[in-house]
């Protein structure tokens, strides 16, 4: 890439965030229903046209950040070693989430985080966008694990799909009890040894049920 083609995408990459901030302030300030996509690309200082170029919709405006990870559990099946088994992977990337406090795990207790969250529970619009996210995380986490299974099984496809939304919907449960207990007015601090123990626990459950993926 040259000097040109980097500063361009930089630039890109400027405007989306800026696009994306002064939208979800907006929502956080008058509400989701309340503001208009013009309002957005008035407060952001660009055209209505410029905006849809990087969300395609209103939704995206906010979703985009859970967008960018409905792929991440198909990625760590996919780069593991090749001693660690699937849900060991798995389980492995949520603790150290856990410790790094990303908010994906939702123990976090950052202001915006918790807005954030708040924000997309508190709306119905968002939460029926977040289904479209959830599906493709599925997809794309059962096509891994299809890759994980021995070729000659005749369940492969469908325990592959089975696996997949139980693992990704152990993980969504544990985002929320954990963004509950943050909302509730714990630290992420105080949470953190529940929270760990929680994921150790489900990661278990999982282990007694899914015989294909456990070591």
């Amino acid at each position: 890439m040259d000097r040109t083609s980097g500063l361009r995408e930089r630039k890109k990459l400027r405007t989306r965030q800026a696009i994306s901030e002064a939208a979800i302030a907006l929502f956080l300030e008058h509400g989701y229903d309340r503001v208009s996509v013009a309002d957005v690309a008035a407060a952001a200082e660009v055209s209505k046209r410029t905006l849809f170029a990087y969300f395609p919709t209103k939704d995206d405006l906010v979703l985009h950040r859970i967008a960018d990870h409905e792929d991440e559990a198909a990625r760590i099946v996919r780069g593991r070693g090749r001693a660690e088994a699937p849900l060991d992977a798995l389980h492995r990337h949520l603790r150290d989430a856990l410790a790094r406090r990303d908010p994906v795990t939702g123990l976090c207790d950052d202001p915006r985080v918790v807005a954030f969250y708040r924000l997309v529970t508190d709306t119905s619009a968002l939460r029926s966008g977040v289904l479209r996210y959830v599906s493709s995380g599925e997809d794309a986490l059962a096509a891994a694990l299809r890759e994980a299974t021995p070729a000659d099984d005749r369940f492969a496809d469908v325990t592959a799909r089975l696996a997949a939304g139980q693992i990704l919907a152990v993980q969504r449960a544990l985002g929320q009890a954990n963004q509950a207990h943050i909302a509730g007015g714990a630290s992420a601090d105080d949470r953190a040894p529940e929270a760990l123990a929680e994921t150790d626990h489900a990661f278990d459950l999982l282990r007694g049920g899914l015989v294909a993926y456990r070591a």
